[in-house]
């Protein structure tokens, strides 16, 4: 009897242990963390945005781009800066681009469905609908370098200039915004610009950075420039061209382009440099935000 008891026992410790071995099987369900898709933040974005900017942004926008990187550490920004029209050219010709700002209206009219045909002649369809702002807006001034040796302090001043020997003025060509805008400003002032640039009067720059640097540097003794590149290069900008001089405002429209690659996370940007931080930036340089 107490070897059956024994046996009995023993049969039911080994169906207690057979039982702790089996139970992660078939007992009790095993429970495993819930799997989830992390929630996409700012620091987990990711991305390239090519950026085609009018070269008189490029103070302004090097510092939007460097605040845009500590939001976004994963967004890498690409800034091509130029005349607005060779831009606009770059673009036409297919050039990657993700977001257009251009010095002028004229220019992204000239890629923009939207706009006039009389302006958009050859019907390029290049800006992304729905997207387009206008974003800035700046001022034409007439700077002088330092000491300004021609003493000129008015546009009047600068009619008179034209007159004495050895003047030279610096401007920018017709296809940059700049140079459209001071031959609008020549027109109010009925100076003869081919009859000037025949005299050895005008030397051209291939964007406002040029001009401002012919000033800066004293190679030409007065320059129409944007009030954003006086600003920036510490030029004196002794008077301002008022919009019946310059045919209108000196808008800075921004858009998305069909050639950009990443149109989600520059839609991300476009957005960034219509909020305070940009804003506070352009400013400070001279620009005026819109947005």
């Amino acid at each position: 009897m107490k070897k059956l008891i024994s046996i009995i026992a023993v049969l039911s410790l080994l169906a207690l242990i057979l039982a702790g071995c089996s139970g992660n099987k078939g007992g009790e369900e095993q429970t495993t963390p819930e799997e989830t898709t992390p929630e996409a933040t700012e620091e987990t974005i990711e991305g390239n945005v090519v950026v085609f900017a009018a070269a008189s942004l490029t103070e302004s926008m090097d510092r939007i781009i460097t605040e845009f990187n500590k939001e976004y550490p994963g967004i890498k920004i690409t800034a091509n800066y130029g005349s607005s029209g060779t831009l606009k050219d770059q673009i036409v010709e297919g050039a990657a681009c993700d977001i257009f700002v251009s010095a002028a209206k004229k220019q992204m009219n000239m890629i923009d469905i939207t706009a006039d045909p009389e302006v958009n002649k050859d019907g390029n369809d290049f800006v992304v609908e729905g997207t387009r702002l206008d974003l800035l807006e700046n001022q034409c001034v007439l700077a002088v370098p330092e000491g300004n040796p021609a003493n000129i302090n008015s546009f009047d001043d600068l009619k008179a200039a034209f007159e004495t020997d050895g003047f030279l003025f610096a401007m920018g060509g017709e296809s940059v915004p700049v140079g459209a805008y001071t031959q609008k400003i020549f027109e109010y002032l009925g100076l003869d610009e081919a009859a000037l640039a025949q005299a050895g009067k005008i030397t051209y720059g291939e964007d406002v950075k040029a001009v401002t640097s012919a000033v800066d540097e004293a190679t030409a003794q007065a320059g129409v420039i944007y009030g954003s590149d006086a600003y920036s290069a510490g030029l004196t900008a002794v008077d301002t061209a008022t919009e019946e001089m310059t045919g209108g405002k000196v808008i800075y429209p921004a858009a998305l382009i069909k050639t950009g690659e990443n149109a989600e996370v520059a839609q991300i940007f476009l957005e960034y440099l219509k909020g305070d931080t940009a804003k506070a930036i352009f400013e400070s340089v001279g620009f005026k935000a819109l947005n």
